[in-house]
């Protein structure tokens, strides 16, 4: 915890700041080792099989595509992983949360679940470009029907992959949907992950805690949720004794009982340090 003219800064616990940087150097060296497997796959299947135009889809050109895709969104997930670290880096040696005496409160979200979102984020986009690429199996069976010895079956089977190709398109068109909106979904959550968020709290602001989780409520910003384990221990002890005293200057307007609830958390929070010391 820092503190300047008219603010209170408070950084990242080291702890926290550990752990969860290991954690997001592991999933960044996954991302990197699945891009790099790929990227080996698609260098090895690209010479190997003839790219001449045909009236159907190829299942080597579905395959390649498949690796192209899947190289570009592992290193989507490299790009967002080194983001949340930096933004870690900078949690850690500047701040984290800071409180203004004007009570203008600023927070950046932090939480392993970020690591989570990340993964879900990059495996969505990918699994519906695969879908999409499912959807087209109809298409890669016209070549094969077209190798069959008579002209008869030739026909009828053939006139049935085209007739499942159009079936296809019902799955490959909507998913190919989705993939779009998820790549600008994608440019959307790199901006936002770790950002700051600023709040002004007055009495619009609702401020509760439960358990150790802070979560601040105000009308024109999104919801706010602080995991204060990420502080060290007295920073937290400290951190809600200034949320206290502007609660007490603001007329307990943002919840008229955050003082019992905070009185909760600190008796916690002194049990916690009895036992750590004691122990």
């Amino acid at each position: 915890m820092q503190s300047k003219v008219n603010a209170y800064l408070f950084c990242l616990g080291r702890t926290s700041y550990t752990r969860t940087r290991l954690l997001g150097w592991l999933l960044l060296i996954a991302f990197l080792l699945v891009s790099a497997l790929m990227s080996f796959w698609a260098v090895q299947l690209w010479p190997n099989y003839p790219h001449t135009w045909t009236p159907f889809l190829k299942w080597e050109d579905a395959l390649f595509a498949t690796l192209v895709y899947g190289v570009l969104t592992a290193l989507s997930g490299c790009l967002l992983s080194a983001r949340f670290l930096m933004i870690l880096k900078i949690a850690r040696h500047r701040e984290m949360l800071s409180l203004e005496n004007d009570s203008t409160f600023t927070t950046r979200d932090l939480s392993i679940e970020n690591l989570a979102s990340i993964f879900w984020s990059v495996g969505t986009t990918f699994i519906c470009f695969v879908a999409a690429v499912v959807g087209l199996i109809p298409e890669m069976l016209i070549g094969w029907t077209l190798s069959l010895g008579s002209p008869l079956l030739v026909f009828f089977a053939t006139a049935g992959a085209v007739v499942l190709s159009l079936a296809g398109l019902c799955i490959t068109v909507p998913t190919l949907a989705f993939t779009v909106i998820g790549w600008f979904g994608w440019v959307s959550f790199l901006k936002k992950i770790g950002s700051a968020c600023t709040y002004h709290l007055s009495p619009q602001t609702t401020i509760t805690i439960d358990g150790f989780v802070l979560t601040i409520i105000h009308p024109d910003k999104p919801e706010a949720l602080i995991d204060l384990n990420l502080l060290d221990l007295e920073d937290q002890r400290h951190l809600l004794y200034l949320f206290r005293k502007r609660w007490l200057e603001a007329q307990k307007s943002w919840n008229p009982g955050f003082g019992e609830e905070i009185e909760a958390v600190l008796k916690s929070l002194e049990t916690s340090k009895l036992q750590t010391y004691g122990g």
